[in-house]
This record gives C-alpha cells, structure tokens and sequence, in this order.
C-alpha cells in the first residue's frame, strides 16, 4: 500500500524509516519532510496546516493510509477532513485531540475517571491566579500554557513567586502566544518519568514497550525543559506488574471516560507518567507518537508498521496479534544547536553523517534539517536522533555516543548521560 506521514521532524523520520520497511508498504511519501526522510521517502513540498491540499494529494496519489505526526494537523481536524472524504488516516478526530490541546481538558477528563495526576487549577486571570497561590502553603508549582506550545508551554516553579512571574510570562506577556490564554496550575510530583504509548482504536489498547525520556536540557536533568534531549527503550522503571497497573489505573479509564465523553479515542495516546511513591501518576497525555521516544521504540518494533497502523485506523485493532519485540534495548541521543531551547543559528552544514550511519545498528534521524546546495545543514533546534541498539543497554548507549562522535557542525551539543536513569530505578 502507499503511505503518507505528516509532519517534518525526527518522529516523522522514524515513521518514515519503519514504514519503508514493513511488507505491507510499496511506497512512503512525507510532507514536507527533511533531508534525511527524503531517502526513505518522496518528500511533497506542500503546508500541513492546509488540510484541503492534504485530502486532494492523498485522493490524486491514490493514498491508502495517512499517518499524521505532529499535534497541530490533529487539533486542527486534520483526520476529521479525510475521514469525510473515506479516506484512512492514523489518528484522533479534532475532539480528540483536545485531550493534548488543552491540558484544562485533559484534567478534567482524569478527574471524571478518577485517573491518578496532581491536584490542580484552572485560570484565565492573574488575579485569580494570585489567589489561589496566597491561599497555600508556599512550595513547588508547574504552571502549563493550557494550549499547544511545541512542548515548551511548561514552566517548573520553586516557590509561589516564581509559579506568579510564569503566570504573569503566559497570560500577559503572552510567551506562548494563544496556547496562554489559560494556564493550568498543579501541585509537583516528584519521581521519574515513563513515557507509555498505546495504539487505541474502539475498546482495545495495544501498548508499546515503554520508554523513558529526558526533558530537561542539562546533564543530570538540570536547566530548562526541552522537547526532549534523548529517550531509551525498554525501562527498568516499568515492570510488567507496573505495566498491569497503569493500563488498568490510567489507560483504561482514560479510553472509557473519553468515550462517555461523547469524544471517543483512536489512533496513539501517549500517557507521560511520574512514577511517584504513590504510584504512577499522569502529568500529561498526547495525542501522537513521542519524540524522542518513537525513535528508540520504533528502532525495536519488529512487526509490520504499516499493517499495524492501517489496522488501528480501519477499525481492526483487535484483529491484530500479539507485537514482536527486537529484546535488544536501545538509546536515542539527540543532537541540538547552540541556544536551543532558545533562540539559535540555522544553515551550519553537517558533516559525518555517513560514518555514523555506517555504524552496526545505528539509524540517524533527521530531526531539524534541510538540503542546500547538495549539502545537509541545519534547519532547527533539535537536529538529530542518533539511535542505537545494543545486546544491553550499557552497549547501546556507547554505540549511540560513538556514532555521536562522527558528526560535527557549529554549535553541536547533546547531553551526555542519556539512559543512565535506569541504573536508578
């Protein structure tokens, strides 16, 4: 069949990259892509945002199974317009995908099925925002742009005088644009993060092997949040008695509650998880794969994605058997430009691509880049995946950095102590 994948990111390549290779697929196209899914795929120079030019390449191509990437075509309804016109596509309708475009709805909908998250609150003004900060006790606050802020809408607070000045940066000074126009304030959680992700479609849940992500951008999970520094698959963390609870405790519940909702899921939710003394507890939901989790996750997957993820669209998830696993872990490391997550220099040309490449068990993914004059440079904040797989994980990381080693540009950095969290857990 021929497949379509939205979206231009390291998630999109690692789609790209796997559906090339599943039986099911004769042909891959992205749109728009980058320079390193244009050699698993024929890249279409064409905006995700304009959806009607979506549903009239996917209908002239002949499209058989469009999987989207990244959030905004989701909350934008993206899926809605080509279900309208009977044609197939991996993920959740506009609704939906409220349960990541707004962090307001998605606490409500854990609070109606009493799935395990923070205490929180809801505000549209600092003043009342002030309020509820003075009514407590002084500690700890994350306060969260209610809407989509390219995974940079979350602000990690001290104390009541910093969780006010991040109330004040989204809701007047309009940091995040829209996304601010309400702020979430919840209590902090303390423990390590999993990332889980499941295929949903009807009542099934099929989830992945779990992962573990690292948000902040310093070794050591110091400095600010990122879009995600680096990802390994499997964890420690989650043991399978673990894994037993969460999908019962938060995946089911949350699936449940979203139907009687009258906003019933399909496609991949992923559940950010803090595993607290307590127990697991949400701190946010998705509504598309990871990134930097699709990477490692996907590098594993051995059954066929393309069939996997036309089942789930069309309504037969519950047809497909059991998911086959590569047991070898495996290490993504993300490579970024100076300055990220702020402001940085795009168009340093990127050299050492084809050494690392040529590494056993080492797949680059392209995350922020372009092609110029014959030449791959940079073209974003996060700009490479480097993935590994490796007999254990301590060989995973090791090839992962090796292959780290053979690229250079100007600026390059990554952190260092990608996957070292599971000697702890």
């Amino acid at each position: 069949m021929k497949v379509l994948v939205i979206g231009q990111g390291g998630r999109e390549h690692a789609l790209v990259w796997k559906l090339a290779r599943s039986e099911s697929v004769s042909e891959v196209f992205c749109i728009p892509g980058n320079a390193g899914i244009a050699a698993d795929a024929t890249c279409v120079d064409l905006d995700i945002g304009d959806i009607p030019a979506l549903v009239s390449f996917a209908k002239d191509t002949s499209i058989d199974l469009t999987v989207v990437g990244p959030e905004a075509p989701l909350v934008d309804g993206l899926v809605d317009a080509f279900q309208s016109d009977d044609l197939s596509a991996f993920g959740p309708t506009a609704e939906a995908a409220a349960l990541e475009g707004s962090k307001a709805f998605a606490k409500e909908i854990m609070r109606r099925g009493n799935v395990p998250t923070a205490d929180y609150a809801v505000f549209e003004t600092v003043a009342d925002a002030r309020h509820f900060l003075d009514d407590r006790e002084d500690q700890a606050w994350v306060v969260k742009a209610d809407g989509l802020a390219a995974g940079k809408g979350v602000l990690m607070c001290r104390n009541r005088d910093e969780a006010l000045v991040a109330v004040e940066e989204i809701l007047v000074q309009s940091a995040f644009g829209d996304a601010g126009r309400k702020v979430v304030i919840e209590q902090t959680l303390v423990g390590q993060e999993a990332s889980i992700l499941a295929l949903v479609e009807g009542n099934t849940i099929l989830t992945l092997e779990a992962s573990q992500d690292h948000k902040r951008a310093g070794d050591g999970d110091t400095g600010p949040n990122t879009g995600g520094m680096g990802a390994y698959s499997p964890t420690p963390l989650i043991t399978p008695e673990l894994m037993a609870e969460i999908e019962e405790r938060i995946l089911i519940p949350t699936v449940h509650t979203m139907k009687l909702a009258g906003t019933p899921f399909s496609g991949l939710l992923y559940a950010g998880l803090m595993i607290t003394k307590q127990g697991p507890k949400v701190l946010e939901y998705n509504v598309r794969f990871g990134d930097p989790e699709a990477q490692p996750v996907l590098m594993r997957l051995k059954s066929d994605f393309g069939k996997l993820l036309k089942a789930a669209a069309d309504g037969h998830l519950s047809d497909f058997g059991p998911l086959e696993w590569d047991p070898r872990p495996s290490v993504c490391i993300v490579m970024a430009s100076d300055g990220y997550p702020g402001s940085y220099e795009k168009g340093h040309e990127i050299r050492g691509l084809a050494d690392a490449n040529s590494l056993d068990d080492v797949h680059v993914f392209h995350a922020g880049t372009t092609s110029e004059n014959g030449r791959i440079v940079t073209d974003g904040g996060r700009v490479l995946g480097i993935t590994a797989l490796g007999d254990e994980l301590a060989a995973a990381k090791q090839r992962a950095y090796e292959a780290v080693k053979c690229i250079r540009w100007e600026g390059a950095w990554c952190r260092k102590d990608i996957s070292d969290k599971a000697r702890q857990s």
